[in-house]
This record gives structure tokens, C-alpha cells and sequence, in this order.
């Protein structure tokens, strides 16, 4: 059997360190990408980690003509699908440019996993499909869904519905939605990590290029939230074990007989605040980071971090980084593309 795994996104932040763990769990990753919101750089820094450039196709998602043609072209095994864009600003200011990309992008690749339901279909989500939770803090896979406050949380939100929808159509397929917490971190190498186009829309980035004096300082957004340091908690994950993650998902879906379709989440199942990890930042780096608190930012939710019982007990997979690797990989990575000492 094939173990060709397409990876569209693959050049972007998760899908690049998702390729890395992809070859050293045996699989053969195929990027697919037209770098409209990655580098091409980014083939060669993979290549200088796993020693070979990785197979890749400029490849617009959103082309059924031309991902019909890689599929006929290629012998794929498994699809694992990050292609969308992710800024929730610029979905509140561009949302048709979201609707557009991430749906339809979404739709061209089951397209083709309806018409061959023996490759495993994994798709990237979000924890934004939760919202606001009403009384609850910690999340597991029951708790009910809410309308997302962006566009982008909507397009996940509604490619999470696509897809069960599909399957409630053709019970043999094999797919997996994993909600991811909020991803940090970067490579322990410092070759790859998140690399955003234009102002960051991330925490962790805005912090590294503070420091690298990009910008003035950092703003953190609220600190009278009822929470122990009145700033926003989260559930950060490092970016290497989300990746794992996604290759442990193609494992178990490589083993169904029968068709499923499972939603997992991904997080670490501990809440940090903003200042901890603003903090931790400063303490693991020894650096004094310049910012200040500003008004709350419309939209942010409160406390949310993720319960990871069932991604242990279905894909046997667990988080094994904590937010000292990640903002230390982080800063590396940051030095590494600044050429800082």
C-alpha cells in the first residue's frame, strides 16, 4: 500500500512541522501549496531537517480541475487538509475572501475523497467552534457547538458540518475533524516555526518580534477579565505535538474497516493567561519584554481550554511539550530568521 500522504497547506506553519513528523512515522508527504500565504523558502528548510527536498505541487485548493489532476497524477494513501486562511481580523474585514477560499477549497478535496472512500480524510478545525461555552471552562468533544463571532471560526465551524453531512450521505468514509487549542512554538532546530505575512495576528509571534524590536511594544488586549491575572486564558499547544497528533489521526483512521468520522480535540487541557505566558517568555528567554495592557478586543472569549481525554483514549496521543518548550523553540526561531545572537 502507498503510504502517500497529500498535505495541502503543507508549507504553512502547522503544515510544515506535520510533514517532518510525517516522514519520521514513515509516510511520504506531498505539499500542496501555492504559497499565497506561506514562503516557498519553506521547501528548503525542510529539506535541511529531513535531509531531502519533500515532494511538492503549486496547487491552488480551490481548482477542482487541477486537484483531480494530482490525484490521478499521484498514488495518495491519506489526505491531511490545512489549506484555509486563519486571520480572524481579516475575516470580520474580508469575510467572502473566507467563505470563498475555505469552503470551497474544502469541498474540491471531498470531491474527490467521495469518489474514493478508502483514503483517510483528516481535517483541520478550530476550538472556535465552541464560542463562548456557557458555564464551562473546560471543553470536551459533547460540548455543544455556538456560532462562531468571525468568519473564519465559521467556515470551520461549517466545514465541520460539510463533512458530517457527507458522511451521513456515504457511511464509508474515514475522517477526522481535530480542533486545535491555539498552536505555538516552532521547531526545536529553529529551521521552521510560524513565519506570519505582514502584523501578526498570534499571540507568541507578536511577542518574539517584540523582542526582536519589530514592533514598540506589545499590547495585551484587557486585564479586568474575572480570571486570577484578569487577562484571557487559553490552551496553547506546541506546534510539534500538534503535529503528531495528525499523524497519529491517519493511523487510526489507516486501521478502520468500517467508515467513521471522529472529532478530536487538541490542546494540552491546561489554561494559560496571556501575562503567564508573557512571563514565561521573559523568564525562559531572560528578556524584558516592553507592553502594556489595552481595552478588551471585541470578540475574545474569556477562559477555554481543552478536556484531551478522548484523543488519549481513541489515537492514544497526549501533549508532551508545555509552554517553556514552546516559547524558548519560539524565540530560537525568531533569532534564527532575524539572524539575532
Amino acid at each position: 500500500m502507498s503510504k502517500k500522504v497529500l498535505v495541502t497547506g503543507g508549507a504553512g506553519y502547522i503544515g510544515s512541522h506535520t510533514v517532518v513528523e510525517l516522514i519520521r512515522a514513515g509516510y511520504e508527504p506531498l505539499i500542496l501549496d501555492d504559497y499565497r500565504n506561506s514562503e516557498p523558502s519553506v521547501i528548503q528548510r525542510l529539506k535541511q531537517i529531513i535531509g531531502k527536498e519533500p515532494e511538492h505541487v503549486v496547487c491552488d485548493v480551490c481548482d477542482q480541475n487541477k486537484i483531480d489532476e494530482v490525484f490521478q497524477t499521484f498514488d495518495i494513501s491519506g489526505v491531511i487538509h490545512f489549506a484555509a486562511y486563519k486571520a480572524v481580523g481579516e475575516s470580520v474585514e474580508n469575510p467572502l475572501k473566507y467563505y470563498s477560499n475555505n469552503i470551497s477549497g474544502l469541498n474540491s478535496i471531498l470531491n474527490v475523497i467521495k469518489r474514493n472512500p478508502q483514503i483517510p480524510f483528516v481535517f483541520s478545525s478550530s476550538c472556535t467552534v465552541y464560542g463562548e461555552p456557557s458555564g464551562v471552562k473546560e471543553v470536551d468533544e459533547k460540548t455543544e457547538r455556538a456560532i462562531p463571532t468571525s468568519p473564519y471560526g465559521y467556515t470551520k465551524w461549517l466545514g465541520e458540518q460539510i463533512i458530517e453531512d457527507l458522511f451521513k450521505s456515504q457511511g464509508d468514509l474515514k475522517m477526522m475533524s481535530l480542533r486545535y487549542f491555539n498552536p505555538i512554538g516552532a521547531h526545536e532546530s529553529g529551521i521552521i516555526g510560524e513565519l506570519p505575512v505582514g502584523k501578526p495576528n498570534n499571540l507568541l509571534p507578536f511577542i518574539t518580534q517584540t523582542a526582536a524590536g519589530l514592533h514598540n511594544e506589545l499590547t495585551i488586549f484587557g486585564n479586568d477579565y474575572p480570571t486570577h491575572d484578569g487577562t484571557c486564558i487559553r490552551d496553547y499547544i506546541h506546534v510539534v505535538d500538534l503535529a503528531e497528533a495528525h499523524v497519529k489521526a491517519i493511523d487510526y483512521l489507516f486501521t478502520q474497516e468500517k467508515g467513521c468520522n471522529e472529532i478530536i480535540n487538541i490542546g494540552t487541557g491546561k489554561g494559560t493567561s496571556v501575562l503567564d505566558l508573557v512571563r514565561t517568555f521573559e523568564r525562559e528567554n531572560n528578556i524584558k519584554l516592553n507592553y502594556s495592557f489595552g481595552p478588551r478586543r471585541s470578540g475574545d472569549v474569556i477562559e477555554i481550554y481543552a478536556n484531551v481525554d478522548y484523543a488519549l483514549s481513541l489515537i492514544n496521543w497526549k501533549a508532551k511539550k508545555d509552554i517553556k518548550d514552546a516559547v524558548k523553540d519560539a524565540w530560537n526561531w525568531e533569532k534564527s530568521i532575524r539572524d539575532l545572537k
